[in-house]
């Protein structure tokens, strides 16, 4: 349920309206935009609940939200989520592109490719330093060690960076050295993993599980905005099909569903929706004409010889490149900005 005032009601009031909601044992989340506040009731509330705030002052409506995801609803939160990292903002107007290896390697491997990304034009280094792998014989990551390497080399290069968190324990020290968590498609719904996440103020990229429908990809959101987090990030990356030619099916449909249904920023990953390095870059594209706020990219030095097998579905840098340069064309026809030469601000 939420109850709606108009701009013209004093923050007073609306500081009022959430004490009353408070006092009869429900959470208020309050989310304001430009021409109206939305108040969003969180728990079991009272049925005479709506009654009452239809009768108070300052409430223009009361209307009840019949999904299980609240706080990840458009319906709570009209306006778009803009999510400020450093002075990079993700959500917005601005187009961003993260980019980097499956896994970290060497401290030389992580330096080049960050140096790499930042000259094309690039955000955000991405690259785990612990992979959770199908089969218990491949390549598991270089552990701590490894978000130690990607945060040298991101500060040294003036980029974010993001790298993938699988369990409670880790989310800490990850937090430490990173600066957006990711969870992976297997992960989803790891939900002591997901109510630990929500205890931080570190932004998180969910990935949606590849078996997954929008109905539980936003319902396992809410578990980290409901614990507190709000800066929480949608990534499509694609989900299992009959098909076998690519690696997954990229769900290009997802990108317009999801920001329909919800007000957090959309990600597209087109390496791993694909899994083949010809179709990243016009998946890419795709994914910008489809609505994206950002894309999530694999990038490689040598990606044939990457010690994670991944390196079929990893871009060259001069591929990563060239695809930058083209966003740089195709961004502004979209409503999107993005600039190769232009500097972000990391403080």
């Amino acid at each position: 349920m939420i109850a709606i005032t108009s701009n013209k009601t004093s923050d007073e009031r609306i500081q009022e309206i959430v004490q009353f909601i408070e006092k009869q044992g429900v959470q208020a989340h309050v989310s304001k935009g430009e021409d109206r506040t939305v108040i969003g009731i969180i728990g079991k509330a009272d049925p005479k609940l709506a009654e009452q705030l239809r009768q108070m002052s300052g409430v223009e409506q009361v209307v009840k939200i019949s999904k299980s995801y609240k706080l990840a609803s458009r319906d709570f939160h009209p306006a778009d989520t803009v999510i400020n990292i450093k002075g990079v903002e993700i959500g917005g107007e601005q187009l961003v592109v993260m980019g980097g290896p499956c896994a970290v390697e060497t401290p030389e491997q992580i330096d080049e490719i960050a140096r790499l990304v930042k000259a094309a034009g690039g955000q955000v280094l991405r690259g785990g330093a612990f992979k959770p792998r199908t089969g218990p014989y491949s390549f598991q990551g270089v552990g701590v060690e490894g978000l130690i390497m990607m945060a040298e080399a991101g500060k040294k290069h003036g980029l974010l960076t993001i790298t993938e968190v699988m369990t409670p324990e880790y989310v800490d020290v990850c937090a430490q050295y990173a600066d957006i968590l990711q969870v992976g498609t297997r992960n989803m719904q790891n939900f002591d993993l997901l109510r630990k996440l929500g205890t931080i103020q570190t932004p998180v990229l969910l990935k949606r599980g590849f078996s997954s429908t929008y109905d539980e990809f936003l319902n396992a959101a809410e578990y980290i905005l409901a614990g507190g987090n709000p800066n929480v990030m949608l990534c499509e990356r694609g989900i299992r099909t009959f098909e076998t030619y690519t690696r997954n099916t990229l769900d290009l449909s997802a990108i317009p569903v999801l920001k329909q249904l919800s007000h957090l920023p959309v990600i597209s990953d087109p390496s791993h929706g694909t899994g083949r390095r010809e179709l990243v870059v016009p998946m890419t594209k795709a994914s910008v004409a489809a609505g994206a706020d950002g894309l999530i990219i694999e990038m490689h030095t040598d990606p044939d010889n990457s010690m994670t097998g991944d390196g079929v579905q990893s871009l060259f840098p001069e591929q990563f490149a060239n695809l930058l340069v083209d966003l740089e064309k195709l961004a502004p026809l979209l409503g999107k900005k993005f600039d190769t030469h232009k500097e972000a601000i990391l403080t």
